[in-house]
């Protein structure tokens, strides 16, 4: 996986829609939601702003559809309009047609049952805004993004546990992991009374508690 790509999990639900006539059903869902605070990431939440994809979606940026982000399982693609992008008042909206393939066919059937119903997408953040929350957090905005592909997912992971997990690449599940900024750090420290020289230290302890875990 190509640096500066992290991958995010979605907390809504895959549906698979059936048209009269179509071999296959259209998969529809969210990939993202906005403005929606996540649970603790590295030391710090996250948020995406609206309008965050709009800007790689106008641009027509050659974003897949994929099985677990294999690129093995491809399931549509947006240059060719079986994989179709847009932001609604909720977020991310996904929607795509599968090939009538056995792997295809196989993830369908998994959607159908509701075996798999969650969504992850990868992107590289291109602007993104830090602020300290009235309960002391750091919080990572995503102001724009550019996407990489979206994925229905088996196992949503979460960082707290699975920050360690591989993808079928051999890539970490979550891709690159952000540092919270060294300034923003120091100057919460120094906020509460502390000096700089101790602000520096937290963010060595926040840099290493993350390279153990990955």
């Amino acid at each position: 996986m190509p640096q500066g790509i992290e991958r995010r999990y979605a907390p809504t639900e895959l549906r698979a829609e059936r048209k009269d006539g179509a071999t296959m059903p259209v998969i529809e869902g969210h990939a993202a939601v906005f403005d929606s605070l996540s649970v603790e990431l590295w030391g710090f939440y996250e948020e995406i702003a609206p309008g965050a994809f709009a800007d790689s979606i106008a641009a027509g940026d050659d974003v897949r559809a994929l099985f677990n982000h294999d690129p093995n399982y491809v399931l549509g693609r947006s240059r060719n309009g079986t994989l179709r992008l847009a932001e609604d008042e909720v977020g991310l909206r996904v929607e795509f047609e599968p090939p009538d393939t056995q792997q295809a066919r196989d993830v369908v059937t998994l959607i159908e049952r509701g075996d798999v119903s969650q969504m992850s997408f990868a992107f590289a953040v291109l602007e993104e805004k830090w602020r300290i929350d009235d309960m002391e957090r750091y919080v990572r905005r995503i102001m724009r993004a550019k996407l990489y592909d979206v994925s229905p997912v088996t196992y949503p992971a979460y960082p707290a546990t699975d920050v360690g997990v591989r993808t079928a690449d051999g890539s970490p599940i979550f891709g690159d992991i952000p540092e919270i900024p060294a300034d923003l750090v120091q100057g919460r420290q120094v906020a509460a009374g502390g000096d700089q020289a101790q602000g520096r230290m937290d963010v060595l302890r926040l840099r290493l508690a993350v390279a153990e875990r990955a």
